[in-house]
C-alpha cells in the first residue's frame, strides 16, 4: 500500500522548477502532490504523478537528476486535530516521519497526506488500527 514517489534534484536557479513542470506536462503526466525544500545552492523537488515510473525516465531523459522512494498517503478528516491523531498512532509505536506533506487538492471531504516513515509496513498496520485510511498506490495515482 505505498506510493512510489518521484524526487528531483534542482539546482536552485529561475526556471528548473518550471522546466520540470513542463516536461512532465508534455507529456500528460499529472502532479496530485509536491513539495521543495531548497537550500542556497539547490533543492530537492519531491512528486506524486499519475504515472511514476514513466515520469521517472522522462525527466531522467531530460538531464535531470532523479531517484524514487516509497512513501504512505493517508485519508484524514479534514477537521483539527486529525494530522495529530496520525502522528500520535506512529509516535506510540515509535515510527519515526522524516517528512509530511498534503496533496494539490482533496478528495470526499479528506485532507490527504504523504508520509515518509521508517517502516512503511509497520505504518501502515499502524495506521489501519488507528482507523485512519491508508490509500493504495491506483487511488493516489488516479486523484
Amino acid at each position: 500500500m505505498s506510493v512510489k514517489q518521484i524526487s528531483v534534484f534542482l539546482e536552485n536557479k529561475a526556471g528548473r522548477l518550471a522546466d520540470v513542470t513542463r516536461v512532465l506536462g508534455s507529456n500528460n503526466i499529472d502532479i496530485s502532490a509536491l513539495s521543495i525544500a531548497d537550500t542556497t545552492h539547490f533543492g530537492i523537488l519531491r512528486l506524486i504523478v499519475s504515472d511514476p515510473d514513466a515520469a521517472e525516465n522522462i525527466l531522467r531523459d531530460a538531464g535531470f537528476t532523479v531517484s524514487s522512494s516509497q512513501v504512505l498517503a493517508i485519508a484524514i478528516e479534514d477537521t483539527a486535530g486529525s494530522l495529530a491523531v496520525a502522528l500520535d498512532a506512529l509516535n506510540a509505536k515509535d515510527i519515526g516521519v522524516d517528512y509530511i506533506y498534503a496533496f494539490v487538492g482533496k478528495t470526499q471531504s479528506k485532507a490527504l497526506v504523504i508520509f515518509r516513515v521508517e517502516n512503511i509496513p509497520a505504518a501502515i498496520e499502524v495506521l489501519t488500527k488507528a482507523g485512519i485510511a491508508v490509500l493504495k498506490d491506483e487511488e493516489v495515482y488516479s486523484l
